[in-house]
């Protein structure tokens, strides 16, 4: 009975195309198993990326598989195929690209409890569309089967964003305290949000093993009547004493607006507080002196800059030297192996996140398998901190889709090593360089990566100062002009990276290329400015807008409850044959963004930079749902738009006491030739 059963309830969801629907009867595992829910992550690969060897067109998906006990006994899994193989052949043959052993082979479930099988695919015949059955056997050895379909993902948790608060004594909480929850709906018909639920575990060390909290309504929903509109977006602000920092499954239930079919969303992630990290790189080194880190003149130029995390584990004359580094703090980002040290609360604030793997797509000359970056990342899931995996080609990281809590990509458009092809670029009327490609693949690659990685948030390694690219015959300058420099960091900033890495502030970066360090200040400025927003934002928008075959600009947006950050990125740049570089003039543009529908009554636009908030032209089309913002732009654009009639105020408050502490710094070698002689005696 319960297999014709879980037959129907394929069929019908195969025609719903959606996640999974909860309804009266779920379907069941065995008498005492019940599949709760699926997500599905789809595969994808961007069209406008050039490869010396295209990518493989076969597609798949990256899946969680929610399973509960709902009985009042432990029950035994083992002996697991899918399809007829075991993960581990599964594996070997190339259906999957990784999986999580302990999810996928055997394990066992307390009563009431619920586990998440987890697995990324390789074959299309693992990707969306497809059935999956599983057969397993108990602790008697009796066989059993079930089946699911890997349905499109059309209503989807698009991302979740855990913020702290402050503590019961008024300082910031080491653990979150509100979680922000988004829903996309690309069906054609809108959905209500009905109410969300956390799974969590008893303890760190026992994650795989979820229980369910309270169900929450009492939330902050956006818009408030938490109907997500057709091809549109909606969210959810919910607030909590203390959300521990481990794996937590997520269940949002909604319901179809006109049948009041309910169905639940599900996701799975680590709960990890959401911070807008600036890193400079490899900030540790040699100089005059000693330890750069113990140089006051640097750690002061790297305060300039906002850089506030580096690629750095302990420093001696820095991170043992308690005065310096609470005047200077840089977050830690690093291997950070030592648990009984580093995964305590009063070192999480001092933590970016846990990388040594490199570029595993590289693999020092062979791509590590990337079962083999998750058996090394495996060890810190017990962990309060995050993980993260430096992604470099586009072309394949679907295969290394959500191996890590909170992956990043590096690309850099000029003059750096890149795993793009550049010749093979025709963006410039027939022209074919070698020394750059199209900055606004950044875009591409950033909304690549964070749709394949969803929901959780991604960071970014953007094209800095560094004095090692190019060399002493290289026919154009060996590291970006600021120009090209400030495009790149803002087609990732614009289309929702969470943190930004500079690639490489190192104090022999700077000395060489003191003329980036003015553009790096006045991004890092940016960024503080709009750090909330960052923070709490969701991508919202993209769209490319065109004349003819000429690229004119890409426009994008973040949300929040109550504002729109909106980017222009002027894409009209022209080549300079003679110097290798690309070359930006002022233009004038008019741009068309989407106001989400949770923005209500009188709205409020401007425009935002390192000199402050400013007033910009622009016209509201209410019914139209849109903006209409006329500029003239170098490089790129940035609007607010806003229903708080006081968060301009807060900008500009926020401006000046940064432009406060940056002269407080005493030291400022952009404007100030003696101070900058100072920075360069460092490696001289």
């Amino acid at each position: 009975m319960w297999i014709a059963r879980i037959l129907t309830f394929n069929v019908w969801l195969m025609a719903q195309s959606i996640v999974l629907v909860a309804y009266e009867e779920e379907p069941c595992l065995d008498p005492g198993m019940k599949v709760m829910g699926v997500e599905v992550v789809s595969h994808q690969f961007s069209p406008n990326l050039r490869w010396r060897r295209a990518p493989d067109p076969e597609l798949s998906a990256r899946v969680a598989l929610f399973l509960r006990n709902p009985t009042e006994q432990s029950q035994s899994i083992s002996k697991i195929e899918w399809n007829g193989k075991t993960s581990e052949a599964l594996l070997r043959d190339g259906d999957w690209s990784w999986r999580d052993p302990e999810s996928s082979d055997s394990f066992e479930m307390p009563a009431g409890s619920l586990r998440v099988v987890r697995w990324n695919g390789r074959r299309g015949s693992w990707g969306v569309g497809n059935p999956v059955a599983m057969q397993w056997q108990d602790a008697g050895s009796q066989s059993h089967s079930s089946s699911v379909i890997l349905s499109s993902p059309d209503i989807r948790i698009e991302s979740t964003i855990f913020l702290n608060g402050p503590s019961a004594d008024g300082t910031a909480s080491v653990y979150p305290t509100k979680m922000i929850a988004t829903v996309r709906n690309e069906t054609e018909k809108p959905v209500r949000l009905v109410s969300c639920r956390l799974w969590l575990p008893k303890s760190n060390d026992s994650y795989q093993t979820l229980y369910p909290q309270a169900i929450r309504t009492d939330w902050k929903a956006y818009p408030s009547s938490a109907i997500v509109q057709s091809k549109d977006m909606a969210g959810i602000e919910i607030d909590y004493d203390r959300l521990p920092m481990t794996y937590t499954a997520i269940e949002i239930e909604c319901e179809q607006i006109d049948t009041k079919t309910k169905q639940s969303l599900w996701s799975y992630v680590k709960i990890r507080p959401a911070a807008f990290d600036i890193s400079g790189g490899w900030i540790a080194g040699n100089a005059r002196g000693g330890q750069a880190l113990a140089q006051e003149e640097y750690w002061k130029t790297l305060a300039l800059m906002a850089v506030n995390t580096g690629q750095i584990e302990e420093v001696g004359g820095y991170t043992d030297q308690p005065e310096i580094y609470a005047r200077y703090p840089i977050k830690r980002f690093n291997r950070l192996g030592d648990r009984s040290r580093y995964d305590t609360e009063a070192m999480l604030p001092t933590i970016h996140a846990v990388e040594f793997l490199g570029e595993p797509q590289y693999g020092g000359g062979r791509p590590v398998p990337p079962q083999e970056v998750f058996d090394q990342l495996a060890p810190y899931q017990p962990w309060k901190l995050s993980t993260s995996v430096t992604l470099s080609e586009e072309r394949t990281w679907r295969y290394y889709s959500g191996l890590s809590d909170y992956p990043h990509y590096d690309a850099y458009r000029v003059i750096a090593p890149a795993a793009d092809a550049w010749s093979n670029y025709d963006r410039w009327k027939g022209k074919s360089i070698r020394w750059g490609s199209p900055l606004e693949t950044i875009g591409d690659m950033t909304r690549s990566l964070r749709q394949q990685s969803r929901p959780a948030t991604i960071a970014y390694w953007s094209q800095g100062a560094h004095d090692g690219w190019g060399g002493f015959l290289s026919p154009r300058r060996g590291s970006p002009t600021p120009d090209e420099l400030r495009s790149q960091a803002w087609h990732g900033i614009g289309n929702g990276i969470a943190s930004l890495y500079w690639f490489n502030l190192s104090v022999k970066s700077l000395a060489k290329y003191p003329d980036l360090i003015g553009p790096i200040v006045r991004v890092g400025r940016e960024i503080h400015l709009l750090k909330d927003l960052l923070e709490q934002g969701t991508s919202y928008e993209y769209r490319r807008v065109q004349e003819g075959d000429n690229l004119q600009w890409d426009l994008s947006s973040v949300a929040t409850r109550d504002a729109v950050l909106m980017v222009a990125n002027d894409l009209a740049y022209e080549i300079n044959e003679s110097e290798r570089t690309f070359q930006f003039q002022p233009r004038a543009g008019e741009f068309s963004f989407r106001v989400p529908p949770w923005l209500e009554g009188k709205k409020f636009v401007f425009r935002v930079d390192a000199d402050g908030v400013h007033d910009v032209e622009h016209q509201l089309q209410e019914e139209q749902r849109q903006v209409i913002v006329r500029d003239t732009v170098r490089v790129v654009g940035v609007y607010v738009l806003t229903n708080d009639p006081d968060y301009r105020a807060k900008l500009a408050t926020r401006h000046r006491d940064r432009m406060t502490y940056e002269q407080s710094l005493g030291f400022d070698p952009v404007n100030n030739s003696d101070d900058m002689r100072k920075l360069r005696s460092l490696v001289e």
